[in-house]
């Protein structure tokens, strides 16, 4: 398993359009993926629960991947909500 932690830089988190881009994004990899955020564990390839984490701006999460692409899954999933969650 990989996994990393990342900051929520954009100005409304995990609202819908930041994590309907991170599912589209995250459904491109083999690898089971999930997200962490307050203790809650929840399928990074679902949106309900991406945004049942209720995850806001300035707020830790923790990409997770496990399986045959996880390495690539982290590093771009990370890289999108880094980086091109402040466009949304």
């Amino acid at each position: 398993m990989t996994s990393k932690k990342v900051v929520l830089n954009n100005n409304d988190g995990l609202h819908a359009r930041a994590a309907a881009l991170f599912v589209r994004e995250a459904n491109k990899f083999a690898s089971d993926i999930n997200l962490e955020a307050h203790g809650d564990k929840v399928n990074g390839k679902s949106i309900i629960g991406i945004m049942s984490l209720g995850a806001f701006s300035g707020e830790e999460i923790v990409i997770e991947a496990e399986g045959a692409d996880e390495e690539e899954a982290v590093e771009k999933l990370a890289h999108i909500v880094e980086k091109e969650f402040i466009n949304l």
